[in-house]
């Protein structure tokens, strides 16, 4: 009994229980009765076994009481929480529940901060910056594919943001119109009927809880390719770029945010596809990598500056309302830096003084070690200009900074020098301008890698003659460093808003190419914004003669002047546009000032061409084609260490490229018609016909040229060279197509001529050339075949049957003045590279003309097409031509034998087809 109760104590729990006042008390009395009287074993177990049941039971109660109340405490504490819980959403505001249990990225400043928040972007915009003009711009940074996406190409818009309800409006600010602020009447009109256009609009997603700034989602607008942020041309010269966007595949790869300006970067993946007309030449996945930039405009607005289309500058065209004039007055705004002195009564004195901001230009690191100093010293060059009209350190250079988590060279804040490694063999020099006032806010200089074999080919074909040199592989170091300079100094000069000036280098008299102290003084042309690449007139006995164009020449330095000079006593832009127009009045009339606007679709002005040289491309083109042919009969000696031939046959190619140039720079001036812009009462005239003997010359020089062409075929040299078609075949095949379009130049240029070179004249002239040899019963040459051929094609074309008018239609009677393919190859007027990645596909579609595709700039920038339909009455004397060629033809078919026989009777059958119809 007594070992029954021990082990009762020591079982779990029940320790505890005889520890508490609750065991003494109720197994007190049974431990004396146990313990005095034995022998009742069995009543104690019965008695022990009814307390432990009823304390089993008390035990059991008790649990299920604390399970009630541990229960209900945590019901109390659920509810409790449950309450809390709303209470504090109620609290919460919706800027907090945007971001609430979600990842997100922030990019914060006083301007605009920027969130990702679950891959969609937001805009937190404090509401002062709502009103404020912006300019927003796109570009593609990086690229899978060069040929497809252009790094040059950045779309800007000049925006501003505006809150309506719970909407924000994004909208492109109007600039254009303009009108004087004292007629009141007229300002409310304009401002009743030129509103600014809804771009986008946004819903608004919160406020922040001080109610300072507004939360809007812009995922869609960023990340998608739209017509307002597009990243692809639609076209490069003759060919189309159709993109496609996969979409959903774009991301935000990421945001940054500055003190006045943003920068957000998608990675968005596409499928491009090159097409021309109904072919396509290359389809392909192209991921690029935008950048798009917000920034934010000056409210202290620049004066601006009126343009005059006498001077070639950049501008941006306005409007202007007034009651002083009975119609509304067009004018132009000049794109310029805001370069004004820090100290305006030291500059007034005459002393050099700093801008208040200077130009400061950040030089990529990325470049090859060996240009970088040439491309700073092509960036300081334009220093010189500035001093002289009173500015010192105007343009600065800087590297790329290192660890600097600001900088950004696809900010649109900074103005970089960018090095792009692709096959392109260019550079490019765009700017970016607040359209109000045309101040230049930033610019960009893009050099692409290959530029170098672009420079290699220029010199060797241009100067092999003359400078030992560039008889290389691989130009020497002195040679590149000089080009890479200029090509540089040429690009810095767009971005300091001057256009090309294409007849600068027309204002040199050939002759004075060869003249040593001449060219030490101008070198080859009075501008580096003309194409007037090296001096290709100096011959090989000529000493000291300059080889290259000027560091400045006198008309850049012009323009700086009219661009950029301080006028400290002039109260508004009027004011200052009577004394600019006094300063180009000044030089009207002197050719090294003359202003020729550069010609991409229309080419009527022979004396405003890239690549040609002096103010007689006759002569120009005899100096050149000797100096040809002595590099041709040397190329394969000089050019060494070149074991499969490739670099002879690129140079091969640069030749005869460079005399389809000489020859093409003479045909110009058949038809052609210099073009000036001229002030009334001040020398020179607008449009003047070439002389009618220059036409006739330039007619019997080209057709001369084209039959003693033959020297081009080197059958030595090219033996080394792949299988191909014979350069001086293809070259005559182009210029015999060319020839046969000439005559509606004539027409125009008879049209405005006081002693005119007549449509009938130059038929005579054609017919007598194209079968000089036909007429004197000579042997014929492939050459002759070829231009007779052309002759009869040029008649039964002319007489086709007008639905069926082939490829390109009916011809037009402008299309004497468009580029031809080889033209464009020639002259360098795709300065995307495609034309020629793309020019034997091009050539088996026998593409002759330039479609109606190419970009133009504003203003004045580029000569304009002119359509002489109104004139034509060309079929008449095409159809008397068609008469004059078929009876020689049937007088030669009875007389002539072999292949001469077969090519009239053929020629013939194609004339009397067409005739009879």
């Amino acid at each position: 009994m007594y070992a029954l109760l021990v082990i009762l104590i020591l079982l779990p729990g029940y320790g505890k229980l005889f520890a508490s006042n609750e065991v003494k008390s109720g197994y007190g009395c049974l431990y004396d009765t146990l313990t005095k009287d034995s022998t009742k074993e069995a009543e104690v177990r019965r008695k022990l076994k009814e307390v432990m049941d009823k304390k089993k039971s008390n035990r059991k109660e008790v649990a299920e009481s604390d399970t009630l109340v541990n229960d209900s405490a945590k019901m109390a504490q659920e509810e409790a929480k449950r309450k809390l819980k709303e209470f504090s959403e109620k609290r919460k505001t919706a800027y907090d529940r945007l971001f609430a249990d979600k990842a997100f990225e922030t990019s914060e400043s006083d301007f605009i901060t920027l969130h990702k928040i679950d891959k969609k972007l937001y805009f937190e915009m404090p509401l002062e910056y709502f009103g404020r003009e912006m300019v927003l711009s796109s570009a593609a940074s990086e690229t899978s594919n060069s040929v497809f996406a252009d790094m040059a190409h950045r779309t800007m818009m000049h925006v501003k943001f505006k809150l309506v309800d719970s909407l924000v409006y994004l909208q492109r600010v109007n600039t254009t119109t303009t009108y004087d602020a004292k007629e009141k009447n007229i300002k409310s009109a304009i401002e009743a009927n030129s509103l600014d256009v809804v771009v986008e609009a946004f819903k608004i997603s919160a406020f922040k809880p001080d109610q300072t700034t507004v939360v809007f989602e812009v995922t869609k607008f960023f990340t998608e390719e739209n017509e307002y942020l597009p990243l692809f041309r639609g076209n490069y010269s003759v060919f189309n770029i159709l993109p496609k966007m996969k979409y959903g595949a774009s991301v935000v790869s990421s945001i940054k945010t500055f003190d006045d300006n943003l920068t957000v970067k998608v990675l968005m993946p596409y499928t491009v596809s090159l097409t021309y007309l109904m072919s396509t030449y290359a389809r392909a996945d192209v991921t690029v990598v935008a950048t798009r930039s917000l920034m934010l405009l000056p409210e202290d607005k620049m004066r601006p500056r009126k343009s005059d289309s006498r001077v070639g500058i950049f501008l941006t065209d306005k409007e202007h309302f007034t009651q002083a004039e009975d119609r509304l007055v067009t004018y132009s705004v000049a794109h310029r830096w805001r370069v004004e002195p820090k100290d305006v009564n030291a500059y007034k004195q005459g002393k050099l003084v700093e801008p208040k901001k200077p130009i400061v230009w950040y030089v990529d690191t990325a470049f090859p070690k060996e240009w970088i100093e040439p491309v700073k010293k092509g960036i300081l060059r334009w220093n010189k200009a500035f001093e002289k009209i009173g500015f010192k350190n105007v343009m600065q250079v800087r590297d790329f900074p290192k660890n600097d988590t600001i900088f950004d060279p696809d900010n649109l804040k900074y103005s970089c020098v960018r090095y792009l490694p692709t096959s392109i063999a260019n550079a490019m020099g765009p700017s970016y301008v607040d359209p109000t006032t045309g101040e230049i806010i930033s610019a960009s200089v893009l050099v692409y890698s290959n530029m170098v074999q672009m420079i290699n080919n220029w010199r060797f074909v241009q100067t092999a003659q003359i400078d030992p040199l560039v008889r290389n592989k691989k130009m020497p170091k002195k040679i590149m460093d000089e080009s890479i300079e200029y090509v540089v100094a040429h690009e810095i000069g767009h971005t300091l808003g001057f256009m090309h000036n294409m007849a600068a280098s027309a204002a040199i008299p050939v002759e004075s190419l060869r003249s040593a102290e001449f060219t030490k003084k101008y070198g080859t042309t009075p501008s580096i914004m003309d194409y007037a690449r090296f001096n290709y007139v100096a011959q090989p006995g000529d000493k000291g003669v300059r080889l290259t164009p000027p560091d400045l020449g006198v008309y850049d330095e012009y323009l700086v002047k009219w661009n950029y000079e301080y006028f400290p006593t002039a109260k508004s832009m009027n004011e200052e546009a009577v004394i600019l127009e006094k300063m180009v009045d000044a030089k009207a009339g002197d050719p090294m000032y003359r202003y020729g606007r550069q010609q991409v679709y229309s080419r009527y002005d022979p004396s405003a061409l890239e690549e040609d040289l002096g103010d007689d491309p006759m002569k120009a083109g005899e100096y050149g084609i000797k100096n040809l042919k002595y590099i041709l009969s040397n190329l394969d000696s000089w050019i060494k260490d070149d074991p499969d031939d490739s670099h002879k046959l690129s140079l091969y190619q640069g030749i005869c490229n460079q005399y389809y140039r000489y020859i093409r720079n003479v045909m110009y001036n058949i038809g052609g018609i210099y073009l000036s812009e001229v002030k009334e009462g001040t020398p020179g005239e607008r449009v003047v016909s070439v002389p009618r003997e220059k036409q006739k010359a330039s007619m019997k020089w080209v057709m001369n040229e084209f039959r003693n062409s033959d020297w081009v075929c080197d059958k030595k040299l090219i033996s080394k060279f792949p299988l191909g078609i014979d350069m001086g075949v293809m070259i005559q095949k182009s210029l015999a197509l060319s020839l046969h379009q000439l005559y509606k130049g004539v027409m125009l240029s008879a049209h405005v001529a006081t002693d005119p070179y007549t449509v009938e004249e130059f038929f005579d002239d054609y017919y007598n050339l194209v079968f000089e040899n036909t007429i004197n019963g000579k042997p014929l040459t492939e050459g002759d075949k070829m231009l007779q051929m052309a002759a009869v094609n040029m008649v039964a074309e002319t007489f086709k049957d007008k639905q069926s008018g082939g490829l390109f239609g009916v011809v037009n009677a402008q299309d004497a003045y468009r580029p031809s393919l080889e033209d464009v190859l020639a002259y360098g007027l795709d300065e995307s590279g495609l034309t020629n990645k793309f020019a034997g596909e091009l050539r088996r579609e026998e593409c002759r003309d330039m479609p109606e595709t190419i970009e133009f700039g504003s203003g004045y920038g580029w000569q304009r097409q002119i359509s002489v339909l109104a004139i034509d009455n060309s079929d008449i004397h095409i159809y008397t031509l068609g008469k004059r060629i078929q009876r020689l033809l049937e007088s030669k078919v009875s007389t002539s034998q072999g292949a001469e026989l077969m090519h009239y009777e053929a020629l013939l059958f194609m004339l009397e087809r067409r005739l009879k119809k």
